[in-house]
């Protein structure tokens, strides 16, 4: 009886024990999943949060991304200044006599849309007076050529907004970029706009004037220093992101090249915009000698219309004059940068942009002469005016690598 006693006390204690050191191990266990559990759910609650802040914080990812989609839009706005002058030069702009914004992205299909469209052609001044013998064919080739003109128009328009949108609600802007960017989708819509009222000056019917029709050289040139506003804000912005800054000394030197700079980027702007002149009164074949025009060094109509302000925007000499005035200009700004620049001590990748400046400002100078010399042929007219952009391009490339530490 006792025996049995003791046998079951001994059992007895020896689960009782068993089960204490059970719940002394499992203690730490139930503690450390608890504080797992409580920890997890913290994090799948400041999960979406956090990472949501985190994408609201643009950084030097997002800046790389931004920076080469706003040198993507600024080559296709370069593609569209150089269809656009040779649509100039094939005088295609004024076969669309219409414009609407999404209707006109299909062309004509059929023959009965053809003659249709040819139709409304035949009814407007540049038929009338220039083109009364021209064929379907031939109608043809102008208006698909106004036509890609006007497609790679909607296409900047598209790869500048789309991206806009996408990049917002990503959080990649910062609130400067911000206003950036509104404001080159406003120059698009605007650009639009602007290249519309520019045809239309060319579909007026002037009956005083039996001279060949052509587009105001007034809108022209609007349209075309619009063109290059948007294409050098988006490159500048561009090479900003992507571009690490150099971090120069502030000496007087550096400053003086940097106004220089500016300066002669400024120069090089204003001689692209009076190309668009050029453009807009065929100036380039009136003068067709270098470097006198004719057997003059200054011409004797250079100042034949009156007002006298008036020679300078309207009559063909002082139009051609100008440009060339200006060209040279540019050519020995650019000359003395690359000069000053050499005295002094600067990155690597500065040298080399200045160095290309100056060749391309060479090459430039070659091509407008040539262009003049041969009485403006298409191809090398065509060049001349991508060669302008190319070296505005490299103007700001000079600027953007001596830009200013912001502090």
């Amino acid at each position: 009886m006792m025996l049995s006693s003791l046998r079951t006390a001994f059992f007895c204690g020896c689960r009782s024990a068993g089960t204490g050191f059970k719940h002394r191990n499992q203690a730490p266990q139930l503690r450390q999943w608890l504080v797992r559990r409580s920890q997890s759910s913290i994090t799948s609650e400041a999960g979406p949060s956090s990472s949501a802040a985190s994408a609201t914080v643009p950084n030097a990812a997002t800046n790389r991304i931004v920076g080469r989609w706003l040198l993507g839009c600024s080559g296709l706005v370069v593609g569209a200044v150089v269809l656009g002058g040779v649509t100039r030069l094939t005088e295609s702009g004024l076969s669309m006599v219409d414009w609407h914004l999404v209707r006109e992205m299909k062309p004509p299909q059929s023959q009965a849309e053809w003659e249709a469209e040819f139709s409304k052609y035949q009814q407007f001044p540049e038929f009338k007076i220039m083109n009364h013998d021209m064929t379907l064919p031939e109608f043809k080739f102008i208006y698909y050529m106004e036509w890609g003109h006007r497609m790679w128009g909607r296409l900047v328009g598209l790869a500048y907004i789309l991206p806009t949108i996408y990049f917002w609600k990503k959080g990649y802007f910062t609130r400067s970029m911000k206003g950036r960017v509104l404001g080159l989708c406003g120059f698009v819509f605007f650009q639009g706009l602007l290249g519309w009222y520019m045809v239309k000056s060319g579909l007026e019917e002037k009956p005083e004037s039996y001279d060949v029709p052509r587009v105001s050289q007034y809108r022209l040139s609007a349209h075309l220093g619009s063109a290059l506003l948007l294409y050098c804000a988006s490159l500048w912005t561009g090479l900003t992101l992507l571009l690490p800054a150099h971090k120069l000394a502030e000496t007087k030197r550096l400053l003086q090249l940097r106004r220089f700079a500016k300066g002669t980027g400024g120069l090089v702007f204003l001689t692209a915009l009076s190309g668009a002149f050029v453009a807009g009164l065929d100036a380039g074949l009136v003068y067709n000698s270098f470097p006198k025009m004719g057997e003059r060094w200054i011409p004797d109509d250079l100042l034949a219309f009156s007002p006298t302000l008036k020679n300078f925007f309207e009559n063909p000499t002082t139009v051609q004059f100008d440009h060339r005035i200006l060209a040279v200009s540019s050519l020995t700004a650019i000359t003395g940068l690359y000069m000053f620049s050499r005295r002094m001590v600067l990155p690597r990748r500065a040298k080399v942009a200045i160095s290309l400046l100056t060749a391309m400002a060479y090459a430039q100078v070659a091509l407008g002469i040539s262009t003049l010399l041969l009485y403006v042929p298409t191809p090398l007219a065509a060049t001349h005016q991508s060669g302008s952009v190319a070296l505005l391009s490299l103007a700001i490339w000079v600027l953007a690598e001596l830009r200013r530490i912001p502090k």
